[in-house]
């Protein structure tokens, strides 16, 4: 179905809205992909804080004027599904990489990350970027570790010396 003017124009500024807040855009060819699989797929996105959108690539294009994706117009080419990160980095890889390994007719076909644009195998190194929760998690770690190191030096350190939890059982002997 035909899009009049007015309707072109509210989807460029829908896309180009969530185009200035994104982090990463995936864009994957889609043909022969079952309405099932896409509904299954937009389920999934809106979990995970992607945006999907199948858009003409000249409506594509305007939209991401003006932004870091802005390098990819050339590449715009074909029927395109483009999916927008717009919580954490990887999380577009993630939905298109578990996608893509049940339907074969689901090929990534450009990457664009902080105004870079890179080839479909970059889909991969995106995919594995580790999740917000995962981060904090590791960043906990590398915070808590020194204190943990230094707690266990001076735990060896009062071990060496004998000291340690024999003393207050020996304090209280002696006074018995």
């Amino acid at each position: 179905m035909a899009l009049n003017l007015s309707q072109k124009q509210n989807v460029v500024a829908e896309v180009a809205e969530v185009a200035a807040k994104a982090h990463s855009l995936i864009a994957a060819e889609y043909a022969g992909t079952t309405v099932e699989q896409m509904t299954a797929m937009r389920k999934k996105a809106r979990e995970t804080g992607v945006y999907l959108k199948v858009v003409k690539n000249t409506l594509a294009a305007r939209a991401v004027e003006g932004t870091d994706f802005a390098v990819a117009k050339d590449a715009m080419v074909g029927p395109l599904l483009y999916a927008f990160s717009t919580e954490e980095p990887g999380a577009a890889g993630r939905l298109i990489k578990e996608f893509a390994k049940g339907n074969d007719k689901l090929q990534p076909k450009l990457v664009v990350v902080e105004g870079q644009q890179y080839g479909p195998a970059h889909v991969e190194v995106l995919a594995s970027l580790p999740t917000l929760e995962q981060a904090l998690g590791m960043l906990a770690r590398v915070l808590a570790e020194p204190a943990a190191m230094f707690a266990r030096a001076v735990k060896a350190v009062a071990d060496k010396q004998g000291g340690g939890d024999a003393a207050p059982a020996e304090e209280a002997a002696a006074e018995a």
